[in-house]
C-alpha cells in the first residue's frame, strides 16, 4: 500500500469539498423555497451564486494540478443535507421554519469553514500560492455568509419566540372557555347540576 502524502491528502479533501460544494447547489434552491423570510430567501438565492463560483474555483485548483474534480462523494456534507431535510419536513410555524433553515445552513457553513481553512493551510504548505488565494477568498465568503445568517437569526428567532407565545395564549384561551362551560369530571355543568 502506498504512503499518502501531503499533497494526496489536499488532493482528496479538494475532491470532497468539490462534491460537498455540487450537492450544496442542488439544496440551496429547496432552502429558499422553503423560507418563508424575504431576507433569508434572498441570502440563501446569493449564496447559490456564489456557492457556484465555490465549485469552478475548485475545479480550478485541481485542473491546475492535472487532477479531475470528480470521483469523490462527500459523507459529511450528505449528513448534514439530510438532517436540513428532515427539519424541512417538520410542520413549524413560519418563523419557526426559517429558523430551522438557519440552523441547518450554519451548520453547513460551519463545516465549509473548517474544511476551507484546511486546505487553504495545505495549500500555503505545499506552495500552491494561486489555490491558496482561490481558497482564503471562498473561506471568507463562507464565514460571512455564516455571519449573515446570525443576523438573521435575530430577528427570525425572535419572530419564532413570537409565534410560540401566540399559540400557547390561543391555547390557554381555548382551555379556559372549555373549563368554564365544564365541571371537573369533562361532563357539562348543566348536566351534572
Amino acid at each position: 500500500m502506498k504512503t499518502q502524502t501531503l499533497r494526496d491528502l489536499y488532493v482528496d479533501e479538494l475532491k470532497d469539498l468539490f462534491d460537498a460544494e455540487n450537492r450544496l447547489v442542488k439544496a440551496l434552491p429547496k432552502m429558499a423555497k422553503a423560507s418563508t423570510s424575504d431576507d433569508l430567501r434572498s441570502g440563501i438565492e446569493a449564496h447559490l451564486e456564489q456557492t457556484k463560483e465555490h465549485v469552478n474555483r475548485l475545479k480550478q485548483i485541481l485542473a491546475d494540478m492535472d487532477e479531475k474534480a470528480g470521483g469523490k462523494k462527500c459523507p459529511g456534507m450528505m449528513g448534514i443535507l439530510e438532517e436540513g431535510q428532515e427539519m424541512l419536513q417538520e410542520d413549524f410555524d413560519d418563523a419557526v421554519l426559517d429558523a430551522a433553515i438557519i440552523s441547518a445552513a450554519q451548520r453547513v457553513e460551519h463545516y465549509e469553514i473548517a474544511a476551507y481553512g484546511c486546505v487553504k493551510t495545505w495549500a500555503e504548505t505545499l506552495g500552491e500560492a494561486e489555490a491558496s488565494r482561490l481558497l482564503e477568498k471562498t473561506l471568507e465568503e463562507e464565514k460571512e455568509t455564516d455571519e449573515k445568517l446570525t443576523q438573521l437569526a435575530e430577528q427570525i428567532n425572535q419572530q419564532a419566540r413570537s409565534e410560540g407565545m401566540e399559540d400557547s395564549e390561543e391555547e390557554e384561551e381555548t382551555a379556559v372557555r372549555s373549563s368554564g362551560r365544564h365541571g371537573k369530571n369533562g361532563r357539562s355543568r348543566s348536566a351534572t347540576a
